[in-house]
């Protein structure tokens, strides 16, 4: 699984949620995950999650750290499980600096009744995706939220590498856990 970490900041509005996105704008090939830190606002034409659309519930944050995963297979329940092992991940890598009263919610974080996270998971035309940001900064969101500077993270891009790194040797101990045992009956 390849891994890009973009250094200049970028709106997440949405559209970014689509097939090749590292490829087209990192020149990242094949399964991969691209990190990014900017805005976002996803309007209700972009909105993937037909709950959020029927409810016109909208989502903004000042400040987001993002995370892109792509995979070439077309499988949308392995995807939304690998998305709960992704957001799984975090809250682990979370608490192993000390940070502690994060509570997973399917695939979303939370401390108390503050949302920590957003999330989604989808198929485009050629792959499986997953879309997962944390709000870096919890100024003037639609819902009460916490931020990963509310909790002490300084180094947020260096934090979504440590979470890229991890999420990619999760999912390369999975392939190889599935090639070391042989069929039975």
């Amino acid at each position: 699984m390849l891994i890009h970490i973009a250094k200049s900041p970028k709106t997440y509005d949405g559209t970014q949620l689509s097939s090749l996105f590292a490829y087209k704008n990192f020149d990242v090939r094949g399964d991969s995950i691209a990190v990014f830190r900017g805005p976002c606002k996803v309007a209700l034409t972009e909105m993937v999650d037909m709950e959020d659309v029927l409810a016109q519930d909208s989502i903004y944050s000042e400040d987001m750290l993002h995370f892109i995963v792509e995979h070439f297979d077309m499988d949308l329940e392995k995807t939304v499980t690998r998305q709960r092992i992704f957001v799984a991940l975090i809250k682990e890598l979370l608490e192993a600096r000390g940070i502690g009263g994060i509570l997973r919610q399917g695939d979303d974080l939370y401390r108390g009744s503050d949302k920590l996270s957003v999330s989604i998971a989808t198929l485009s035309p050629v792959s499986s995706m997953i879309h997962t940001g944390l709000n870096v900064s919890s100024r003037n969101t639609p819902v009460p939220t916490v931020s990963l500077s509310d909790l002490g993270v300084p180094d947020v891009l260096g934090f979504g590498r440590e979470v890229a790194e991890a999420y990619a040797a999760e999912i390369s101990n999975i392939k190889a856990a599935r090639c070391k045992v042989r069929g039975v009956g």
